[in-house]
């Protein structure tokens, strides 16, 4: 699934910092003039035709791992790597580890957690480009050290080591991430701030079934959750589990994102857990978007408790209740949520709107590089050349097909380039050497990398 259509192309942008862009402004390379200027398709009968699409899969266990082709009149011009990402608020992200307390630090762990998707807030999902085998995004952000201290005792004030509340602070947050597998589809990630100490990394990997009114997604098998590292903290790790999520309204014309499941927040250094509820459902059938938790104390070594109401009132350290959607509010101590008169705001999403993305500009990018990999489609299908994109869409698929059938006649394996290994068992990828030097290239804003030796669709 991917980004709102008219945030999609402001994701894409570009104000010029050094020889960043930045993801407000496209920067494409020219298609064919001859080509011919379609009518763009409205979102109805985009609906209509992606439904009729979709009919033909009823039952098949795993969309994303058929990888089917979809027309270029249906899909967002940008690649699915550069969307698929947690930092819409890197700010958030950049403050978990500010806390000089544990439940403090869970805190703010839980702040960046309701903030990774701000775009299905803001706006309605949509469908990007599939990645190929061996293609991958960078890029950065600089934001202000900002976040405000989280409360967590009764009677003290909050506790932080954020360098600035003033805004006179900008802080580098790093990304980069690389399509690792196409047979099933993984991309590894790897978030990196060396001035707060946090980084963030993971496998991305969906399973996705169509039921013939929505589509539920769910993670992957190699995908395992985000796993975040406190380096500031002694090594605190932090694993954040996905829950499943329903693509609806394909039958009224309307696509929208809705959760009704659990998830878990566990840090085993600290021995605290969250578990967090989604209700999608309230009186009467009405959506309500809510989500209830619990912060509590566990047992690492035995981890069993899975349902809120598994947790005694003994262990309970806090209480979370609010709409993933609107505002979300914390309580502390073990008492009810509901009877407890201090209600906290942990994140209120109504200000918020997605931080725009720093990207190497199109001639530093290599060939197969995320941007530049699709520039000719998207700006195809920019320039409503809907079936020229098709055919350079489909000239691609048939390519990354070849180079495919050439490596099992050799008996050779895929190698990633920027992670060791296409998966691992622990759902933690690790960086080559050539990763590790990308990563450093974007903290100092130094974008030049030796080509691939080889490429996995072209």
């Amino acid at each position: 699934m991917a980004e709102p259509s008219a945030n999609s192309l402001a994701a894409r942008t570009a104000s010029t910092p050094n020889s960043a862009v930045n993801s407000k402004e496209p920067s494409r390379a020219s298609t064919p003039a001859n080509a011919p200027v379609e009518k763009p398709p409205d979102d109805s009968s985009k609906l209509k035709t992606f439904l009729g699409v979709l009919r033909r899969f009823i039952g098949v266990s795993d969309l994303a791992a058929v990888r089917f082709s979809l027309p270029a009149q249906l899909i967002e011009p940008i690649p699915n790597l550069e969307y698929w990402h947690y930092l819409d608020r890197p700010d958030a992200f950049i403050s978990i580890g500010d806390s000089d307390e544990p439940l403090g630090r869970m805190l703010g762990t839980l702040r960046f957690w309701f903030t990774k998707d701000l775009k299905y807030v803001k706006g309605k999902p949509c469908k990007p480009y599939n990645s190929t085998l061996g293609e991958f995004f960078r890029c950065t952000w600089q934001i202000e050290d900002t976040q405000p201290p989280l409360k967590h005792t009764h009677n003290s004030q909050p506790s932080s080591s954020a360098t600035s509340i003033t805004g006179d602070k900008v802080v580098k947050v790093s990304y980069l991430t690389e399509q690792t597998s196409h047979h099933p589809p993984v991309s590894a990630f790897y978030v990196d701030c060396p001035e707060k100490g946090v980084i963030a990394r993971g496998y991305d990997q969906l399973s996705a079934k169509f039921t013939g009114t929505n589509i539920r997604v769910i993670a992957g098998a190699h995908n395992l959750g985000i796993f975040i590292t406190l380096q500031n903290r002694d090594n605190e790790e932090y694993q954040l589990t996905h829950p499943a999520a329903y693509l609806g309204g394909l039958l009224r014309g309307s696509l929208s994102v809705s959760v009704a499941d659990s998830c878990y927040v566990t840090c085993a250094k600290t021995g605290i857990k969250v578990i967090l509820e989604y209700l999608e459902e309230g009186w009467l059938g009405r959506t309500q978007n809510k989500v209830q938790g619990v912060i509590f104390k566990y047992d690492p070594d035995n981890d069993t408790k899975t349902r809120i109401k598994d947790v005694s009132d003994k262990e309970v350290l806090g209480r979370i209740e609010g709409c993933w959607q609107d505002k979300v509010y914390y309580t502390l101590g073990n008492g009810p949520f509901a009877k407890t008169p201090e209600k906290i705001l942990l994140i209120d999403l109504n200000p918020l709107h997605p931080v725009p993305k720093n990207v190497p500009s199109l001639e530093e990018q290599l060939p197969n590089e995320s941007r530049k990999f699709w520039d000719g489609v998207t700006n195809a299908i920019v320039n409503k050349q809907y079936s020229l994109a098709t055919t350079l869409k489909q000239d691609i698929e048939e390519n990354q097909r070849r180079k495919a059938a050439e490596r099992k006649a050799e008996g050779r394996d895929w190698q990633p380039r920027f992670f060791a290994g296409a998966v691992t068992p622990v759902g933690k990828p690790d960086l080559t050497q050539d990763g590790e030097e990308a990563l450093k290239g974007l903290h100092e804003d130094r974008y030049d990398l030796a080509p691939n030796k080889e490429n996995g669709a072209f």
